[in-house]
């Protein structure tokens, strides 16, 4: 009688977890080793790192352009800073990775530190812009204002890099190997959820800005940090002395490097990471400005654009690991992200001669729907690259090209807007040539071209998997097995 009692409860959850697996792609990505609960508890630290990602290259580079008045070309360079901690990110994956430690730890130290940083950085940085934009009641020198900005966004650049690293390296420590790319996955939608959210509250919180907001939103922004990372990495790494004591054999990071690159194509692969990374990047520091200065769009409503950014991203995300969890090539489905991109650039060129604000939200939204698909293939695809151990190292060194990437695009970006909105000022480029949009059309028009070379990049990797996927049944036939 118990059984049949049973049955309809059995059936019911049954139901649940399909529709679960279904709507929630990353749902199954949860193990014994990792209950959902505590997986989505570590996944935190992402949203803490989408919320520093939408104060870099959403809100403050706004604020810094459009309210401060601070030129496009030094807000450029600021932006870039933090990025400029992104070559270490391997060598910090590969020290937690070999960490020495009493206390058993070898994530922990690196997420508590770099979660110091990210909230020093913020801290002074409201601040140190204020100064920069020379708003002060008594004359401070430029050089202080400028000083005092970079040291801000350097540690929250060195916070942010270093948290995300020992962060997916933890997780991915956690979980069995073969659901890391699931969970890496997960964390990266937390990251998008993250910049979603944030996105929306300082839209909300700066609708009508003046300094004192904006101090307490930087602030506030944070102690959130500090509190959500404490959170997600409370409890999470057992201690584990014997796996960090001093007379621990250890291999060398050259030792450990050499291992990656034997991993068949190693520099194209960063190479095609490296090109599409600054294809979908350059517009981070324009896209705000662009809808303010050219469309005329206010602090709110840029800021919202970011979220439609993230919104694109998050459904990038889930269209690439329905995809990949059926097989398919993540680096040919990398091009499908590519190509999504250079349809979407095409419509923020065109939201400027038709004065088309629904067609440049849906080009953004495309943007995040590409670099979402783009991102989360060649991070997989790298994943399938990681040896026994080397876990740290490799979503390092993926982090490390990605972020330097994006930050050269960054700073290029802002430069080239610059440099053309001034030849066109000047009337060197013609009267066809004179509007506001002309610099952010140049850099949209260069960001084309640097997705047709990432699909020229991508290319032979998309062969060359297909043979190694051919070659068993090759040898078979061979053989005479088949």
């Amino acid at each position: 009688m118990s059984d049949v009692a049973a049955a309809p409860k059995k059936k019911l959850a049954a139901q649940w977890m399909k529709l679960g697996t279904r709507f929630l792609p990353f749902a199954d990505a949860a193990t014994a080793e990792l209950p959902l609960g505590k997986l989505l508890r570590l996944s935190l630290f992402q949203v803490s790192v989408g919320m520093a990602v939408v104060l870099l290259i959403g809100t403050l580079n706004r604020v810094m352009i459009v309210e401060l008045g601070v030129p496009t070309w030094l807000v450029a360079v600021m932006i870039a800073l933090p990025l400029i901690f992104a070559p270490i990110r391997a060598v910090i994956g590969f020290r937690s990775d070999t960490h020495r430690s009493a206390l058993g730890w070898r994530r922990v130290p690196y997420l508590w530190y770099g979660t110091l940083l990210q909230f020093g950085g913020l801290a002074i940085m409201p601040f140190a812009l204020i100064i920069l934009s020379g708003d002060t009641t008594m004359p401070v020198p430029p050089l202080v204002g400028q000083a005092a900005a970079a040291l801000a966004f350097l540690l929250m650049g060195a916070g942010l890099h270093t948290v995300q690293t020992a962060g997916l390296a933890l997780a991915t420590d956690l979980a069995p190997p073969e659901s890391h790319p699931k969970v890496v996955s997960l964390l990266c939608v937390m990251m998008m959820l993250g910049m979603m959210a944030s996105a929306l509250i300082f839209g909300l919180a700066l609708a009508h800005f003046s300094e004192l907001r904006l101090i307490k939103v930087v602030q506030g922004a944070g102690m959130a940090t500090a509190v959500i990372n404490i959170v997600a990495l409370w409890k999470q790494e057992a201690r584990n002395p014997a796996a960090t004591a001093r007379d621990l054999a250890r291999p060398t990071f050259a030792e450990s490097w050499g291992l990656f690159a034997a991993q068949g194509r190693p520099v194209r692969r960063l190479v095609a990471v490296a090109l599409g990374t600054m294809a979908f990047s350059m517009q981070d520091v324009l896209l705000e400005p662009y809808g303010g200065q050219v469309l005329h769009l206010s602090v709110g409503s840029t800021t919202g654009l970011t979220a439609v950014l993230a919104v694109g991203g998050l459904f990038g995300f889930v269209v690439a690991a329905k995809w990949l969890m059926r097989g398919v090539d993540p680096y040919r489905f990398a091009a499908v992200g590519t190509i999504t991109g250079i349809a979407a650039f095409s419509a923020v060129v065109f939201a400027d001669p038709l004065n088309s604000i629904a067609l440049f939200a849906a080009g953004v939204g495309l943007i995040g729907f590409g670099s979402g698909i783009f991102a989360h293939c060649t991070l997989t695809a790298a994943m399938g690259l990681a040896q026994r151990g080397q876990t740290g190292m490799v979503l390092g060194v993926w982090g490390a090209v990605q972020a330097s990437a994006a930050g050269i695009a960054v700073a290029t970006g802002g430069l080239l807007r610059d440099g053309v909105a001034s030849l066109a000022t000047q009337g060197s480029l013609g009267s066809a040539l004179s509007g506001p949009g002309v610099g952010y059309s140049v850099v949209y028009h260069c960001e084309i071209a640097l997705l047709f070379a990432t699909l020229i990049a991508l290319g032979p990797l998309v062969r060359s998997t297909r043979t190694r996927r051919q070659q068993p049944f090759l040898l078979a036939q061979q053989t005479g097995r088949i």
